[in-house]
């Protein structure tokens, strides 16, 4: 599997080599997502399958808005009826440059408030890495940075939580804690911006 990081933002390709640099599935782009040749590229969404902000406008440029017909199609159809933060739908794009979508959201409505200390790019990594690698017609993902824009996360921050996410998922250091205090430190590491409690 071929992890493409890709941006055009310096600030988040600067953040990923932090995290990344040594990984050898991993490569590190500072280009225009849409323009890529891989078999799946990320949309960092929302619940609800609106893709008509950000990134995901420009996605639905290059493929054509149909796509997001379908994608909230497939969402209204989900026992929950919505697309929750840390579940992932792949979709055909009928692109032959870009075969597959693969819809992340990263939070439950287009916001900016609260996505910042929250550990929604390592739900959404986690998510889009579990479904790309169970996915044979999957060899190549290309994954923006991802709570980055709306939600405005910091590069570095996002960066761990998406660091976070590839070592449980691909090299498959699985999480084992002896107690809830281990448990605390552990969510904690992820994002040390967000409140664990209030008083």
């Amino acid at each position: 599997m071929e992890i493409i990081l890709c941006e055009l933002s310096a600030k988040i390709t600067e953040a990923w080599q932090s995290f990344f640099a040594a990984e050898k599935g991993v490569r590190i782009v500072e280009q225009d997502i849409t323009q890529l040749e891989c078999d799946a590229v990320v949309s960092p969404a929302n619940s609800f399958g609106f893709m008509d902000g950000g990134l995901d406008y420009a996605l639905s440029e290059r493929f054509g808005w149909d796509l997001e017909q379908t994608l909230q199609k497939q969402i209204k159809e989900l026992p929950e009826g919505e697309l929750l933060v840390g579940r992932a739908l792949i979709l055909e794009t009928g692109d032959r440059k870009i075969p597959y979508l693969i819809s992340a959201p990263t939070m439950r409505i287009p916001t900016n408030f609260n996505i910042d200390t929250s550990i929604n790019a390592y739900l959404a990594m986690k998510a889009v890495l579990i479904n790309a690698v169970k996915d044979d017609r999957i060899n190549s993902v290309a994954i923006p940075g991802l709570c980055t824009g709306v939600g405005r996360m910091q590069p570095i921050i996002a960066a761990r939580q998406m660091y976070q996410a590839y070592k449980e998922i691909i090299l498959g250091e699985k999480m084992d804690f002896s107690d809830f205090g281990a448990a605390q430190k552990y969510h904690w590491n992820i994002n040390p911006q967000g409140m664990i409690w209030t008083h």
